[in-house]
C-alpha cells in the first residue's frame, strides 16, 4: 500500500468525524433553542392569565378552527328602523369591534345610513334578503333564521343574541360579553306546555307531543345550535303548515280555521325550543331567557284573552325598577314545578342582561341617569 493511499483514507476519516461533530453540535443548539422557546411560551401564558384574570375570557377551541377572540353577534328584529339606536350607540361606543358584530332584519328595501339611524354602529347592517314579517306567523321565525344564517358567515361569531327593536341592555358591554362568552351553553327559555292547546295532532308524524316546548323567542345560542336552526329542513316546514295564529273570533276565517281542527299557535314561542329538544340538546342549554319581560293579559271574558308585554316608560324605568330587575336570581316554571337558578358556566349570576319593551323616553332615562351601569364591581 502506498503512502499516498493511506493519507487519502485518513483524510476521508477525518472529514467524516468533522461531519459527525458538526451534526451533534447542531442537534444540541436546536435542543437549547426549543427549551428556550418553551420557557418563553410558558412565561407569556402565565403573564397573560395573570393580566386577564378579571376582564379577559379564556379562548376555547371552536368548531370553525378559528383561534381569534370570539365575537358576540347582536341580531335585531326590527319593524322598520331602530327607535332605541341612540341607547345602543352608547352601549357599543369605545368597544373593540373585534368583540362583536351587528345584524338587523328590517322591512325589505330599508337601509340603515346617516339619514335613517342616529348610530354609526348600524350603518348598512341590514340584511339584503329580508322578508315581510307578520306577527304570529311563520314569517317571524323565517326572519330569525335569516339573521342566524347571515351571522354564521363570520366564523368569529360564536354567540348569537336575538333582540327586538325595543330591547335595552341592563349592563355595559364588558359584563354582557363575559357573561355570554364564559358559558358553553345556550340560553333558551324552554318549558313543557300543558295549559293551552297549541299542539296539533297534525304535527305528530314529525313532532312528538312530548317534545313540544314553549318559551320566549328572545334567545342567546352557541354556534352549533345556530347551525341546527339554520340547517333545519324538517321541523320548520311543519310549523309553517300547522302552527298558525287563529283569526279573530266571530269571523268567517275563524270558523273555517277551527273547522279544520287547527289550533291557535304562535310559531316564534315554540319553534327553537321544540327543535333543540327534538335534537336532544336540552342538556346544552340554560333553560331561561336573558331578556326580562313583564306580561299583561287583555280581553274580557267574552273575548279571546291575549298577553302583551308591559311597556317601560320614562316614569316606570327609574333606578328602583331597574335595580329590582337586576336582583332577580331565579325563575320559577309552574308547568314543570321547576326553579331555574340563574348560572353562567356554573357560577351564580343575575338572570337578565336585557329588558323590553322600552319607549324612547325610557331609553333616554337609562342613558341620562347611567342606569345601564358599570360592571366593575360584579364578579362572574
Amino acid at each position: 500500500m502506498t503512502r499516498k493511499s493511506v493519507s487519502s483514507r485518513r483524510g476521508v476519516a477525518w472529514l467524516g468525524w468533522k461531519l459527525v461533530i458538526a451534526f451533534s453540535v447542531s442537534l444540541c443548539l436546536l435542543a437549547l433553542l426549543r427549551i428556550q422557546m418553551q420557557y418563553r411560551s410558558s412565561v407569556t401564558t402565565a403573564l397573560s392569565v395573570a393580566a386577564g384574570s378579571h376582564d379577559d375570557i379564556t379562548l376555547r377551541d371552536y368548531s370553525s378552527g378559528d383561534r381569534r377572540r370570539p365575537k358576540v353577534a347582536f341580531l335585531f328584529l326590527a319593524r322598520r328602523d331602530l327607535p332605541l339606536d341612540f341607547l345602543w350607540d352608547s352601549f357599543f361606543k369605545g368597544v373593540d369591534e373585534a368583540n362583536y358584530s351587528v345584524y338587523v332584519h328590517s322591512v325589505p328595501g330599508f337601509v340603515f345610513n346617516e339619514e335613517t339611524t342616529r348610530s354609526k354602529f348600524f350603518y348598512y347592517r341590514q340584511l339584503n334578503n329580508s322578508i315581510k314579517v307578520k306577527w304570529g306567523e311563520s314569517s317571524m321565525i323565517a326572519a330569525e333564521r335569516l339573521l342566524f344564517a347571515s351571522a354564521l358567515e363570520d366564523h368569529s361569531n360564536q354567540r348569537f343574541v336575538l333582540l327586538s327593536d325595543r330591547c335595552a341592555p341592563l349592563y355595559d358591554f364588558g359584563y354582557i360579553y363575559r357573561y355570554i362568552i364564559s358559558s358553553p351553553r345556550s340560553f333558551v327559555d324552554s318549558f313543557l306546555h300543558t295549559k293551552e292547546t297549541r299542539y296539533s295532532v297534525n304535527m305528530s308524524s314529525v313532532i312528538p307531543e312530548e317534545k313540544w316546548r314553549k318559551g320566549s323567542q328572545w334567545i342567546s345560542v352557541i354556534r352549533n345550535h345556530a347551525e341546527v336552526i339554520v340547517n333545519d329542513d324538517i321541523v320548520f316546514p311543519v310549523f309553517k303548515k300547522f302552527c298558525k295564529r287563529a283569526p279573530p273570533l266571530g269571523s268567517e276565517e275563524a270558523w273555517l280555521f277551527y273547522r279544520q281542527n287547527r289550533r291557535n299557535c304562535i310559531p316564534d314561542e315554540h319553534y327553537v325550543q321544540t327543535l333543540l329538544t327534538m335534537r336532544g340538546l336540552e342538556s346544552e342549554m340554560e333553560r331561561r331567557t336573558l331578556t326580562y319581560t313583564v306580561w299583561n293579559v287583555s280581553g274580557s271574558k267574552y273575548e279571546t284573552q291575549t298577553w302583551h308585554p308591559v311597556t317601560f316608560t320614562f316614569k316606570n324605568s327609574g333606578p328602583g325598577q331597574i335595580k329590582e330587575i337586576k336582583k332577580i336570581d331565579h325563575v320559577y316554571y309552574e308547568t314543570e314545578s321547576r326553579t331555574e337558578w340563574c348560572k353562567a358556566d356554573s357560577n351564580p349570576v343575575p338572570c337578565f342582561l336585557f329588558a323590553r319593551k322600552f319607549t324612547e323616553g325610557a331609553a333616554m332615562r337609562l342613558v341620562r341617569e347611567g342606569l345601564i351601569g358599570s360592571s366593575k364591581n360584579i364578579t362572574l
